[in-house]
């Protein structure tokens, strides 16, 4: 159940459970802490599997902490001569970036409020809604910036998404995102969306707990509440 009165966004964001959250600080881009173990592919072989069929790619990496694993990514593909194809781009609350050349593109601003410029083949968070507000506004957001066969891929804890009262959303919630076409991983507690998308959940937000505690992560993290 919530612990007391929930946040809006603005208080929410000064929450030291989000702003001292560490889940993305030192994640590389591969290896045994990495992107492409979290994701289940390597996102630049991805997307260099794309360029066999466009000119140019894109991907959006929301909640990026200190965008390392897009610096590495911007790294390797200037390595291969293919940087200038592809557009990286990270949002993250925290301006805690680690020093980059120009690419990628490091955006501090909230992903509840950030608008994109343009679509994206490639759209992650990996781990990052533990610590957004409304979530489900998030995703939904998301899935309309995706090209018409682009892919979307979050990490999403249905045990953090409750109804007033505290209640898990749990199973309703599920079935309620595989019927919007996001297709949900139980076991990997993942979300993915294949192609761009108008999706309408069931959902209206409500506020945030930041004293939810430790997720299945092991590290504190936001529950949001909703009304059905």
């Amino acid at each position: 159940m919530t612990r007391g009165p929930l946040l809006d966004d603005e208080a929410l964001h000064a929450s030291s459970v989000v702003a001292n959250n560490a889940m993305n600080r030192e994640r590389q881009l591969t290896g045994v802490n990495s992107y492409a173990r979290e994701l289940g592919f390597d996102p630049v072989d991805w997307l260099t599997e794309r360029l066999a069929s466009a000119d140019r790619v894109a991907w959006l990496d929301l909640c990026c902490g200190t965008g390392r694993a897009l610096i590495q990514a911007a790294d390797r593909l200037r390595r291969t001569g293919l940087a200038d194809r592809v557009r990286l781009v990270g949002v993250d609350l925290v301006d805690f970036f680690d020093p980059a050349a120009a690419s990628p593109e490091l955006v501090c601003a909230p992903v509840t409020a950030w608008t994109p410029d343009q679509p994206y083949e490639l759209i992650t968070c990996v781990h990052g809604l533990h610590y957004v507000g409304d979530k489900l506004g998030v995703l939904a957001r998301a899935a309309g910036w995706l090209t018409d066969d682009g892919m979307l891929v979050a990490d999403l804890d249905l045990a953090s998404v409750r109804l007033a009262g505290g209640i898990p959303a749990g199973r309703p919630l599920a079935s309620a995102l595989r019927g919007a076409g996001l297709g949900y991983d139980s076991r990997r507690r993942q979300v993915r969306c294949a192609g761009r998308r108008e999706v309408t959940l069931p959902y209206t937000y409500r506020g945030a707990d930041d004293r939810a505690g430790p997720n299945y992560t092991g590290q504190p993290a936001v529950d949001s509440i909703y009304d059905r």
